[in-house]
């Protein structure tokens, strides 16, 4: 059973669910007007130095 835990974790499941997880992150810190995680940006594939500079 190990293993197959391993493999969700790792594979395309684990990361879908770390893909989910961050932009639920990242959402909830925009609207409440807080800056993301630099780690939840990066799991999006946005480039956190950046991401200060975008406007509405």
């Amino acid at each position: 059973m190990s293993a197959l835990r391993n493999s969700v974790r790792t594979g395309f499941f684990g990361r879908a669910f770390a893909v989910l997880g961050a932009a639920n992150a990242v959402s909830a810190a925009v609207e409440a007007g807080r800056r993301p995680r630099a780690n939840d940006l990066t799991t999006l594939g946005i480039d956190p130095a950046s991401f200060g500079r975008v406007s509405r």
